[in-house]
């Protein structure tokens, strides 16, 4: 609507178009007519979203130009380029400092270091309630006192709770400089604050303004120039000061919350209960207030055990009213920050604490609020300029885990029941929905994305699809255990339909065994035979592949032969028996193997699966080189080969992909078999190339380990040494035996 202008180009449209003064827009907005005035010549390019919005107001904007007006904020906010570091507790006093010595370092290198361009060091130390930013600040002021002989200033801003008037903490600087009164007596507020950036400008000090509002309180006390550093405090990361750098803080890390800690309890009482005390810290969500609290608990009370608290804390709806000691609460130090939030992002804050994983992105804001991700995405940044909400490099969100127990505590006492109901309900088909896109992606025949998406964005390609099913696992596997829970049998078997293939190329994830145990129940709920079948195919699979539980495997899959039986389905008849025949396989236990493969061999030949087909040839010549018949097996799986290879093949993309790779596997151990060292050597080679091109870790693991043993027949120690070192390297991804295998051919070679 507005094209590419700026924002103040925008407001100033708007407001003429009215035919509205500043003072009237003023009057209208609750924005101060200055603060107007700058936004309008450019001096504050990205003012807060919660100022826009007042500002939307008091023009009467309709939506699509309040929508067009916070869009050209959204334009000129800049990337974020913060220092992203751990956190310490603050202190009474800066002598029980614990931790924070990156950042140090890096305010002692600013205070070092002259300004190139001749504009003074202002940095800006943001961090949502309770995590050390004044700590921080007067630290770096007490250390860097020394080389800065004209004055060390703390000036409290109260941005919180009472800001403290920008002319009222220039006139405090200037008395702390030795302005006498007779002359600040003759000077407006405009001079004064002239004259304080002179002063400032001429003079080595340090200045700490702590705990400021917004950009506006610290804009005019602000030097321009000199060999002096301002260090800014604010729950907020005022992202419309210009040429200042940023220091954002979070949590502290383990390490440093059980640090402190022990160093307010004392080592002997902390050294006596080493592993509660690491657990109050988890506990306290590592943010230093509360660590603080928690530890004033105990030194107040002597008599109580460190793991008596542990218990008190545990009870996530007493927590934040646990942490309490005297005068210092957790809890009022988030409520000051939630109270100044617009009405849609205290909305938003509250039904954050509805997502199930460790962090977002702006679409979960846009699937619980129901609306666009721009939308979600304005109000989630001013969750972060407030502090309520932390922004990561990769573009996600964090809610701190005492901030989430805030924030489903104002969800209980100020929603209604039934629209917490539905936002738990759009963001859990926009998970689920949104996995069974994302997996039909690895499917042969990809499925159109569901109708009711919400206008979300799907998955566009298979490699946005892995990454979303991986980035957000934990949210759509809670949301699936949740639609278990609520009886949504025909959403939870949908979901896990969708798996079928992608699962093979995560095997080492850990949960497929409760994904699809899931869809079994769900499945027999449903009492549809298909389903059943199919389902418990796939929970065989994953017995089978991530947890070796081969005997159980079986009993599955037996149980799945049954009910595709009863479904008349060839395909799940013969897929049961393959898999029954891969846990025999690993059981050692050839005959049933050959006989359960050369089964589903015949019933896929008759009924023309040829999805099927390859996986059966394959086990059936395996078992037959495990019989001692390798040249047969060598026969049976060139059959497969010369099928995947044929111009008219039915299969393609990532099942053939698969099936390349296996086939190369098993013709490679077929050579080997008959002693055909290298030409096992070739087929191997072709088979760990496929599993790393498609990006099956587990596979190549196996096929580097094979790859090796060849080698080492043909004497070729170097590179078989390079292909066991590789297994080892694989660390989780690798099976156990695979790496064990790898260390004892390793410990057979000779030394280099």
């Amino acid at each position: 609507m507005f094209g590419e202008k700026a924002f103040g180009a925008v407001l100033l449209g708007l407001r003429q178009q009215r035919r509205l003064t500043r003072e009237e827009l003023a009057e209208a907005s609750g924005v101060s007519v200055r603060a107007i005035g700058d936004m309008e010549r450019g001096r504050s390019r990205v003012p807060q979203r919660r100022t826009v919005v007042a500002l939307a107001d008091g023009l009467g904007l309709a939506d699509a130009e309040r929508e067009a007006l916070l869009a050209s904020v959204r334009a000129a906010r800049p990337t974020r380029s913060v220092v992203v570091a751990g956190t310490v507790v603050p202190p009474r006093s800066v002598g029980d400092f614990t931790g924070r010595e990156p950042e140090l370092a890096l305010l002692r290198e600013a205070a070092g270091r002259a300004p190139a361009d001749g504009k003074a060091a202002v940095w800006v130390v943001s961090g949502p309630p309770g995590c050390g930013k004044t700590t921080l600040a007067l630290k770096a002021a007490a250390d860097l006192r020394e080389k800065f002989p004209d004055g060390c200033f703390v000036v409290d801003l109260h941005g919180v709770d009472g800001p403290v008037d920008t002319g009222e903490a220039t006139l405090r600087l200037l008395k702390a400089l030795g302005v006498p009164d007779r002359r600040l007596a003759h000077e407006d507020p405009q001079g004064r604050a002239g004259l304080l950036r002179a002063l400032l400008g001429g003079r080595r000090c340090l200045v700490v303004l702590d705990n400021a509002r917004d950009e506006e309180q610290v804009r005019t006390l602000l030097p321009t120039g000199g060999r002096g550093l301002v260090l800014i405090t604010s729950r907020r990361s005022l992202t419309g000061l210009p040429d200042v750098h940023r220091l954002a803080l979070s949590e502290m890390t383990q390490d440093e919350a059980v640090a402190l800690l022990r160093r307010i309890l004392g080592e002997e009482r902390a050294e006596a209960e080493a592993e509660a005390v690491g657990r109050v810290a988890e506990l306290c969500g590592r943010l230093p207030l509360a660590l603080r609290v928690a530890a004033n608990w105990l030194t107040v009370r002597s008599g109580w055990t460190v793991d008596r608290l542990v218990r008190r804390l545990a009870d996530e709806e007493r927590r934040l009213g646990a942490l309490a000691a005297g005068d210092v609460r957790v809890e009022p130090a988030f409520e000051l920050s939630y109270r100044q939030l617009t009405a849609q992002a205290a909305h938003m804050l509250r039904l954050l604490s509805l997502v199930p994983g460790p962090d977002m992105t702006a679409a979960y804001g846009a699937a619980l609020t129901g609306t666009g991700v721009p939308q979600a995405e304005d109000v989630m940044e001013e969750l972060v300029e407030a502090g309520l909400l932390q922004a990561t490099f990769t573009g996600r969100y964090q809610l701190h885990d005492l901030l989430r127990l805030f924030a489903r505590t104002r969800l209980s006492g100020e929603e209604e029941p039934g629209e917490r109901e539905a936002a738990d309900e759009r963001l859990r088909v926009w998970l689920l929905e949104t996995a069974v896109v994302a997996g039909r992606w690895y499917q042969p025949t990809y499925g159109a994305a569901p109708s009711s998406g919400q206008g979300l964005a799907a998955p566009e390609s298979a490699e946005q699809a892995r990454a979303w099913l991986r980035n957000e696992a934990p949210a759509w596997l809670a949301a699936l255990r949740d639609a278990a829970r609520r009886n949504d049998h025909t959403r939870v078997v949908e979901t896990a339909h969708a798996m079928e293939w992608f699962c093979d190329l995560w095997v080492h994830w850990g949960h497929w065994p409760e994904v699809f145990g899931l869809a079994v129940e769900a499945a027999a709920a449903l009492d549809d035979p298909y389903m059943r079948a199919f389902h418990l195919n796939c929970h065989s699979w994953a017995l089978t592949t991530c947890e070796q539980r081969y005997r159980e495997a079986i009993e599955r899959a037996d149980e799945a032969l049954e009910h595709a039986r009863r479904a008349q389905d060839p395909h799940q008849q013969a897929s049961a028996l393959i898999l029954a025949a891969s846990a025999h396989q690993q059981l050692g236990d050839a005959r049933s193997v050959a006989d359960k493969a050369f089964s589903a061999v015949e019933l896929s030949e008759d009924a023309d699966l040829h999805e099927v087909w390859p996986q059966a040839v394959r086990l059936y010549g395996t078992a037959l080189r495990l019989l001692g018949h390798a040249e047969e097996a060598l026969a049976q799986h060139q059959r497969v080969a010369d099928f995947l290879d044929a111009a008219d093949c039915p299969l393609s993309g990532l099942v053939a992909d698969v099936f390349r790779a296996h086939t190369y596997q098993v013709l490679g151990l077929d050579y080997a078999a008959l002693g055909r060292w290298r030409e096992a050597v070739d087929h191997h080679r072709r088979a760990q190339a496929q599993s790393r091109r498609i990006g099956m870790p587990h596979r190549e693991a196996e096929q580097l380990l094979d790859l090796g043993e060849a080698l080492i027949q043909l004497g070729e120690t170097t590179e078989a040494r390079s292909c066991l070192r590789q297994v080892l390297a694989f660390g989780d991804a690798a099976l156990d035996k695979e790496s064990k295998a790898a260390q004892r051919l390793l410990d057979t070679l000779p030394a280099t």
